[in-house]
């Protein structure tokens, strides 16, 4: 399976989602393990997101998810983020391991900007943490910068 960024579902996830959806078939669930890990930790780093050359999340309080070989993915605290800067989507995608995701578009980052962050506003017990958080795709925004000394 491929995936865009770590945490993120990728086209056959959505696939699967919607067709669970039309169908009404429950959702698969499954737990990480040693073929699929998930950590999350606490990053050390002061984070700074920038769209449009705004600051649109900033914290000292943002969590690294490590998925499996993907690569890891920052989520920052909802409290840190402007989201009076986003739009909720239609989108809505769903992975075994998180849950249900919902996503933002960012208007200021024009067409580059939709879709741009997602979040798991009610993920399985191995990922609770990331509740009230969201991370962003590298590419549609203009940085996720990490600063030392949190």
């Amino acid at each position: 399976m491929t995936l865009d960024v770590a945490g993120t579902p990728d086209a056959r996830l959505k696939e699967q989602a919607m067709s669970e959806r039309a169908d009404r078939k429950p959702k698969t669930i499954k737990i990480p393990g040693p073929d699929h890990p998930i950590t999350i930790e606490r990053n050390a780093s002061h984070v700074v997101v920038k769209v449009a050359g705004r600051i649109v999340a900033n914290t000292r309080d943002a969590l690294t998810l490590r998925e499996a070989s993907y690569p890891p993915v920052h989520y920052i605290p909802r409290k840190d983020v402007d989201v009076t800067l986003f739009e909720r989507t239609d989108l809505a995608t769903y992975c075994p391991y998180k849950g249900d995701c919902a996503y933002y578009s960012i208007p200021a980052g024009g067409e580059r900007s939709v879709n741009a962050a997602w979040t798991y506003e009610a993920p399985y017990a191995a990922v609770a943490a990331i509740r009230d958080y969201l991370a962003f795709y590298p590419d549609r925004v203009d940085a996720i910068e990490e600063r030392p000394g949190g």
